[in-house]
């Protein structure tokens, strides 16, 4: 089957860009080229799900096998695929090509760094417990209901061979943050199945794909429960808190996204950049009231919030807010003029995210409606726990998570590779420290441009806000080094996002125990630095010509790449690329 796939795959490629596969003529482009060719099919094929988030349907239905020989095969391709594109001569190629080759080259190896070093699909029962995620189904629309529920009835077949395979491979003895985090995540997409999925399949009318769907989603739900009482049962009673991929890990993690810096000397960052930032929040702070500290004053902000019921309402009221100021204020051209449609985030993904964006890929036709998610309050929640949650989404915080979720954060970021003349590559990879830095960044920029401004007290209470989702980015970047590096417990990580952004435990803990298999989550305060450094050696190359919208013009033009490979494109000084920070 994947042949077949791999083969449509292939003709829509080489349709959609005969120049990039081409090579335009030179040799180092053409080999270029030919290995694209192969390695982008090759990859989706061991990627299904993901493809068809791209808008590539062939692969509908489709699942790769997880068992052992699978993934030490897959390990060996991307190693293989890794060898033949480092060989390409950079030097030769055009800078649209420079871009792709980088481009490719960062997404195997960050692929090979979560096998080799981070050992995820023998360390970590998440791999596994979230692998057959059916979301993109409900979401989007490209296909009658009945093929779409075929499809997915067709993935969620494999569940209880995935099942099987989480047990084959995981090693005996795992990490308990790990382990605690995937029996809420396999309870959670149990649910999820048992509730929102079957309620979506129920629409359908022939009965044939109706009882293949019950079939499916009842064998899926039962081994998704199982799951989470075998590692209840076998693997929580002797889970440790080794979970550390440790320093040499760490920064093979760095230099896969073109970041040559060590663990301590982005530790070092961070500690002077939350030192920066707590005085910035101290002047705002200020402003609302010079009698109390930046912690008193947050907590007296954080309770003008939303209710329960109000929460995602308030978010599509205030969402629309943002998108103007960035028209008014002409800081960007936007890619489209459909807006993000606000939904609650999906049942299983609620214990690892706050909110989140779901833009519809690049090769994408039918189903082009973006969704932007914020996790609700649960009905079982304690009253203080939903307080906490409400308060962590108080009505400052909230708008700022709208900048940097939709307008002009994500969202946009999203549209305008959608609509921009790319490769392939350039529009299938991206890069998590431009991705995450882009959307802080622009929390940040939009303060400093005026958004919130007029009253000076209100405007003071977006800056304490603003300042806190900075420190909480900083203190990612901090407990990522500490816990990975230099020994920090999850119990030390929580205490530290406390009492450095204000935050209350039960919103806290989650990011700490998001550290611990995403150590990664130090790239949003690490983007959002390089891209402020480029913005400024940008400025004075262009001198007068340079404005805020040509900046981000430019910046969004090249896809999701590197930040270096950014500079690399954007400057005409080749001392200066090296220079990220």
């Amino acid at each position: 089957m994947h042949r077949t796939l791999a083969a449509l795959l292939l003709v829509a490629v080489t349709t959609a860009y005969p120049a990039l596969l081409s090579g335009a003529g030179d040799p180092a482009g053409e080999r270029l080229g030919r290995l694209v060719e192969e390695f982008i099919p090759s990859h989706m094929a061991q990627r299904p799900l993901d493809a068809v988030a791209l808008g590539w349907h062939q692969y509908d239905g489709g699942f790769p096998s997880l068992e052992r020989s699978a993934l030490v095969a897959e390990q060996a391709r991307l190693a293989r695929y890794e060898a033949e594109f480092a060989a390409i001569e950079d030097r030769r190629l055009s800078p649209a090509q420079h871009r792709d080759l980088q481009a490719i080259l960062a997404a195997i190896r960050t692929e090979r760094w979560k096998f080799e070093q981070q050992k995820a699909p023998w360390r970590n029962p998440m791999f596994y417990a979230g692998a057959v995620d059916v979301s993109i189904y409900l979401k989007r629309d490209w296909a009658p209901l009945a093929d779409r529920v075929r499809s997915l009835s067709a993935v969620l077949r494999h569940a209880p061979a995935v099942m099987r395979a989480a047990k084959a491979n995981l090693e005996p003895q795992l990490a308990r943050p790990f382990v605690e985090t995937a029996i809420e995540v396999a309870e959670g997409t149990a649910s999820f199945l048992e509730k929102d999925v079957a309620a979506f399949a129920s629409r359908v009318t022939d009965p044939a794909v109706l009882s293949e769907f019950k079939s499916a989603n009842g064998a899926a739900i039962a081994v998704h429960r199982q799951f989470a009482s075998w590692l209840r049962a076998e693997r929580l009673p002797q889970a440790h808190g080794r979970f550390a991929t440790g320093a040499g890990a760490f920064r093979a993690m760095l230099r896969a996204e073109r970041i040559d810096l060590s663990p301590d000397q982005v530790l070092s960052v961070g500690l002077k950049e939350m030192k920066a930032e707590q005085a910035r929040m101290r002047e705002a702070a200020r402003v609302i009231d010079p009698a109390l500290t930046p912690a008193q004053v947050y907590e007296r902000i954080s309770q003008e919030h939303a209710t329960a019921a109000d929460l995602i309402p308030r978010a599509r009221q205030t969402l629309e807010k943002a998108r103007q100021f960035v028209v008014d204020h002409a800081l960007l051209t936007p890619a489209t003029e459909v807006r993000a449609q606000v939904e609650e985030t999906l049942p299983p993904f609620r214990s690892t995210s706050t909110a989140s964006m779901d833009t519809p890929g690049p090769f994408e036709t039918r189903a082009t409606t973006a969704y932007y998610y914020v996790t609700p309050v649960e009905p079982d929640w304690t009253p203080k726990q939903a307080e906490e949650w409400l308060r962590s989404l108080n009505d400052y915080t909230l708008e700022v998570v709208n900048i940097h979720e939709a307008y002009p954060g994500h969202y946009f970021q999203g549209a305008r590779v959608n609509v921009t003349p790319l490769g392939v590559p350039a529009k299938v990879f991206s890069s998590y420290p431009f991705v995450e830095g882009w959307a802080h960044y622009c929390e940040q920029m939009m303060l400093e441009e005026g958004y919130g401004a007029g009253d000076p007290v209100r405007a003071a209470k977006y800056r304490v806000a603003q300042s806190s989702e900075a420190l909480l980015r900083i203190c990612r970047l901090c407990v990522a080094v500490k816990m990975h590096c230099h020994g920090m417990t999850v119990d030390q990580a929580t205490q530290f996002i406390m009492e450095n952004c204000f935050y209350e435990e039960k919103a806290a803990r989650p990011e700490a125990m998001r550290g611990t298999f995403d150590p990664g989550y130090c790239f949003y305060t690490l983007g959002k630095l390089q891209l402020l450094k480029l913005r400024q050696d940008w400025r004075l190359q262009e001198g007068g010509a340079f404005s805020l919208k040509r900046f981000h013009d430019e910046l969004l033009r090249h896809g999701n790449p590197q930040v270096r490979t950014l500079r690399e494109l954007m400057l005409r000084d080749p001392k200066s690329w090296r220079r990220i920070l």
